[in-house]
């Protein structure tokens, strides 16, 4: 892996210096999701994977400007829906493309001769009528239709409202365009050959950077829709009281008991038959066994103690991280842990099979370990020339590092010398962090639970002595971190849970609204899709 693609990679995933959480923040996650699905294929790292071939252009004019559908009267033609069919075609492979032979999808195939198997199917929740089919041509189509609704409707809103698009759009789109001139010049052609090899022979520049910055202006409207949801307290307990199996854990001691019956094998290694009655007798000895192993914690003993010398039982236990809620509603194990009438103490046998369950309630609770609210600037080293594993990656990786050291310490010095507030602090996380996540909102980070971010990171916010307006110079993996502690968030990490939620509900509800539209197409347009 090349130095600078190393670095890349580091951006992509965590410039923000965050680990995936052990308890996912949806609403953050409906975020990223989103962007991916909408820009995968429109910057630079789309470019690198296109392997450009000899593409025949066609000049035809009409052909590749003739009207392929409407949306609410607003015309298209098949080179803007091609940007955002094949747009829909990229994103999808760019997050399951190591599931596509179990979608039945073939990349060396056309897609209009591939059908959308039963293991796909449902795995993204299509629902086809009992001998409906559908192909992979037409499943991508029907993604890009309401990507492409959604933005007209998304924009036609933002205008509604005067929305001011950031700055950052423009950067953003000018870096992109920048990056396929490079991208394309690397690949020795041109750049419409290089739009083509991608968006098919009906692309032209023009149309592409058109509706790239269309996507872009969608993107921040979008995300500034989603930071402006919010809910009080009293909301989020009302929603925590709706729904309480969904947050709350329970902790519990637990010991399974088998009832199965191996057959033993003959000479050769097969199967010999079991002996009528021994499994019955097996099940029967079983429950029995966890009966009294039952009634042993009802007086006061302990079930890993219980079943010392027993070949057929083994012990367990459950906490906060082990055995969440919301994902066992239908279990019976589950059901009688997370019960409102449930006492610390109670204790059930529960069969499953050939298994017989003793499990003794402990207690449910909610997680209430605080969050904090953190700024940081994040200063990354630059790209370097070498791979890891050359001769001399070390001495460059090391000299890069310092340089990022020096600029760190030179902006956090500038704050020193200035007013020294969180509000100058928040100035220069815009003019200087490379983290994209937080640089718009002045490197802050709000309701940060433990375990969000990457070690070092988590470290110095959650240290016990750790106080308002603190500042630091932390190094991670992705460079050096200039950190300023705004304090300790009013919710805490079960009520994070709640906001979260309510917030993705909301946002899931308001993007699908975005795309509805009376959409018409064009047999003539429309054939040059795909």
């Amino acid at each position: 892996m090349s130095a600078s693609r190393e670095k890349q990679n580091r951006k992509d995933l965590t410039a923000s210096g965050a680990i995936p959480p052990r308890t996912a923040r949806e609403a953050q996650q409906r975020k990223e999701e989103k962007r991916n699905n909408l820009l995968y294929g429109l910057i630079g790292a789309a470019f690198a994977a296109v392997v450009v071939v000899s593409v025949i252009w066609n000049s035809n004019i009409i052909t590749r400007s003739a009207t392929a559908l409407t949306a609410d009267g607003q015309k298209y033609s098949a080179a803007q829906v091609n940007f955002y069919y094949r747009n829909a075609y990229l994103g999808f492979m760019n997050q399951w493309s190591s599931l596509a032979s179990y979608f039945g999808l073939s990349t060396s195939l056309p897609l209009d001769s591939q059908e959308v198997n039963e293991t796909a199917a449902g795995f993204l929740n299509l629902e086809l009528a009992e001998g409906e089919t559908m192909t992979w041509k037409d499943y991508f189509l029907k993604e890009a239709l309401k990507q492409l609704a959604a933005v007209q409707n998304g924009l036609k809103q933002a205008s509604e409202e005067g929305f001011a698009f950031p700055e950052s759009v423009e950067e953003q789109h000018k870096e992109s365009m920048a990056a396929l001139e490079k991208s394309a010049r690397s690949a020795g052609t041109s750049v419409r050959r290089y739009l083509q090899a991608t968006f098919g022979p009906t692309m032209s520049e023009g149309v592409y950077k058109s509706e790239l910055l269309r996507l872009l202006r969608f993107d921040a409207f979008s995300d500034a829709y989603q930071d402006k949801l919010t809910y009080t307290e009293e909301e989020i307990q009302a929603a925590y009281d709706e729904d309480k199996r969904s947050y709350d854990f329970v902790a519990y001691d637990a010991a399974s008991v088998d009832g199965g019956v191996e057959a033993e094998k003959d000479d050769d290694g097969n199967d010999l038959p079991i002996p009528e009655g021994a499994a019955e007798a097996a099940k029967t000895a079983a429950k029995n066994a966890a009966d009294a192993l039952a009634s042993g914690v009802r007086d006061g003993g302990t079930l890993s103690a219980l079943i010392e010398g027993m070949d057929n039982a083994s012990a367990f236990s459950g906490d906060k991280e082990s055995y969440e809620s919301c994902t066992y509603t239908s279990d019976e194990f589950a059901d009688w842990l997370f019960e409102d009438a449930r006492k610390a103490g109670d204790v059930k046998v529960i069969e499953n099979g050939d298994l017989y369950y003793v499990v003794k309630f402990e207690r449910r609770f909610r997680d209430e370990t605080k969050t904090v609210d953190v700024r940081h600037i994040l200063i990354q080293p630059e790209e370097g020339e070498l791979s890891e594993g050359d001769e001399g990656y070390e001495e460059e990786h090391d000299a890069l590092m310092a340089a990022a050291k020096t600029e760190a310490d030179e902006i956090y010095q500038q704050w020193q010398d200035g007013d020294a507030t969180e509000e100058s602090f928040a100035v220069l996380a815009e003019e200087h962090s490379d983290d994209a996540g937080s640089k718009s909102d002045g490197g802050l980070y709000e309701r940060v639970s433990e375990g969000d971010m990457v070690a070092e990171f988590n470290d110095w916010c959650f240290d016990a002595a750790r106080k308002p307006g603190d500042t630091d110079i932390v190094e991670t993996t992705y460079g050096y971190h200039i950190m300023y502690y705004v304090g300790d968030d009013p919710l805490a990490r079960w009520q994070v849970q709640v906001f979260d939620k309510l917030k993705s509900d909301a946002y899931e509800e308001w993007s699908k609204s975005l795309e509805e539209a009376d959409i018409q197409q064009q047999d003539f347009g429309m054939k040059q899709v795909g």
